[in-house]
């Protein structure tokens, strides 16, 4: 399989819910990895630059018509994009990578987006709270027994957030990706959540 992280980022999306998964992926407590273990990649609806909400502007390495069958997981990076109809195209990518066994994060609107379209309906999981989850799936968000009052959620290789929740949510899927050892990555979760400070007084 290929050792390819696949983040999708519609117009408008919120630029910081991806920062501590993808640093984490590059990056280790020195500085760059030379050989990271994961490559990060940007999947968009075509191959122009994409706005986030903080007004940065990244070009993608896939559109939605060169998205490739391969890779390791898929992450829908949160923003205003998910309620548009630009987003209903990302339904089919998804399908097809939770029947692949990909492993899938979603993150504020991205975790909404995925209760929408029933993706959530056997597996517990968390978002931008439930009321938020029924409000956006509707008839197709079948499983509110499923939710969990947590920053970030993961079950059967599905992660879910709520947009405050990058943190934990980095967490969750460093884990499943095996990205580092278990205390690593909670050493670096805590040190982004308690500060360099806290954890190394003077």
């Amino acid at each position: 399989m290929k050792n390819e992280i696949l983040y999708i980022l519609l117009p408008d999306y919120a630029d910081h819910e991806a920062v501590y998964l993808s640093q984490a992926v590059n990056c280790d407590e020195v500085g760059l990895k030379e050989n990271p273990k994961y490559v990060n990649k940007v999947l968009a609806p075509t191959m122009e630059p994409v706005k986030s909400i903080g007004g940065f502007r990244t070009l993608p390495d896939y559109s939605f018509e060169t998205v490739p069958d391969d890779y390791k997981a898929l992450v829908l990076v949160g923003g205003y994009g998910w309620s548009s109809p630009l987003a209903d195209k990302v339904v089919p990518i998804v399908r097809q990578a939770i029947e692949k066994g990909r492993i899938v994060g979603g993150i504020c609107n991205g975790a909404s987006f995925l209760a929408k379209h029933g993706f959530l309906n056997a597996v517990k999981h968390t978002g931008n709270g439930l009321q938020q989850l029924r409000l956006w799936g509707g008839e197709n968000y079948t499983n509110p027994a499923g939710y969990v009052h947590a920053q970030a959620v993961s079950d059967q290789h599905i992660v879910t957030a709520n947009g405050s929740g990058a943190i934990d949510f980095a967490k969750e899927l460093l884990t499943l990706l095996e990205n580092d050892t278990p205390e690593n990555i909670q050493m670096y979760c805590q040190f982004h959540k308690q500060g360099f400070c806290n954890l190394f007084p003077a």
